[in-house]
């Protein structure tokens, strides 16, 4: 999931709380804007996220430039969002980027 490596670039954890996960795009994100101008890779892995179960909520913010993710932690484990953006290899995480990967591939095929 090539966007999932770009993202791990291109941003920060800006806030985490249990069930709240706040991304911030770092100096200025350029590498993911680049990215993400094609607008229609940024939707499906938008759509994705937003499929993926036990994610709530989304948010983008263009104006503070950030991702909002709401989830049940009951169906994600809080340890599994800094894990996988940091490329830590956890169960957690594996199953989070699993549940990614599938949403994705499913978003590709629409």
């Amino acid at each position: 999931m090539d966007i999932l490596a770009r993202l791990r670039d291109c941003v920060d954890i800006a806030h985490h709380v249990p069930g709240r996960i706040r991304l911030k795009l770092k100096n200025g994100g350029a590498a993911l804007q680049a990215t993400l101008a094609a607008g229609v890779e940024a939707a499906r892995f938008g759509g994705a996220l937003d499929a993926v179960p036990g994610v709530r909520r989304i948010h983008f913010n263009k104006l503070a430039r950030s991702l909002t993710v709401e989830y049940d932690n009951r169906a994600i484990p809080d340890c599994a969002w800094p894990d996988l953006l940091a490329n830590r290899s956890s169960p957690e995480a594996a199953a989070l980027l699993n549940r990614l990967q599938e949403h994705y591939r499913q978003a590709l095929e629409t």
